[in-house]
C-alpha cells in the first residue's frame, strides 16, 4: 500500500551508503526527508543533491535527516556520495520496494521511447512516523528551498 498524507508510513529497513541499514521506525524522534531520483551522476539529480549539501546543515537545525534514494547501487552510491561530498546518505533500492512503497515509478518517454522509471518525488515525515508533506514530479530549481521551509515549519510546530 503506497503512503498518503496525514497517516503513519509503513516502517521498511533499506541499505544506505556507509554500510548503514536504515530503518524508519529507529528514526523516530527525528523528522526525515526522503527524495527519490532518477539515477546518480545525472546533471539533475546532481544539482538537487547538491542543494541538500549546501543546506544540510539548516535542515540538521531543524531535527531532520536526509536521505536520498535511487535503483542504483550502493557502489555507485559511495561514488556519487564521495565526490559530490555529501554529508547524508543515500539508499540504493534495486529491489524497487520503497519506490513501491512511495508510489514514485511512473511511465516516462525518452526520445519517444516509453520505459518505467523513478519519478523525482520528496516526502516529509514527522518526528512520530506520519507523512506530512509530499512534493511528486519535482522540477529541480527552488525545490530543495521549499523542502527546507516546510522541515523548518514542522519543526517548530
Amino acid at each position: 500500500m503506497a503512503v498518503a498524507l496525514d497517516t503513519p508510513v509503513a516502517d521498511f529497513q533499506a541499505q544506505a551508503t556507509s554500510g548503514q541499514q536504515v530503518q524508519l521506525a529507529a528514526l523516530q524522534g527525528r523528522q526525515v526527508v526522503i527524495y527519490f531520483y532518477p539515477k546518480d551522476s545525472t546533471p539533475g539529480c546532481t544539482t538537487e543533491g547538491q542543494g541538500f549539501r549546501d543546506h544540510y546543515p539548516a535542515f540538521q537545525a531543524a531535527n531532520t535527516l536526509v536521505f536520498g534514494v535511487s535503483r542504483d547501487s550502493l557502489k555507485a552510491h559511495e561514488n556519487f556520495k564521495g565526490k559530490q561530498a555529501f554529508p547524508f546518505e543515500l539508499i540504493s533500492d534495486k529491489d524497487e520496494a520503497l519506490c513501491r512503497l512511495f508510489d514514485v515509478i511512473k511511465l516516462k518517454k525518452l526520445y519517444g521511447k516509453e520505459y518505467l522509471g523513478v519519478d523525482r518525488s520528496t516526502f516529509l515525515i514527522d518526528q512520530h512516523g506520519v507523512l506530512r508533506q509530499q512534493w511528486r514530479g519535482v522540477k529541480v530549481p527552488g525545490h530543495v528551498e521549499a523542502v527546507l521551509a516546510a522541515a523548518q515549519e514542522l519543526h517548530r510546530a
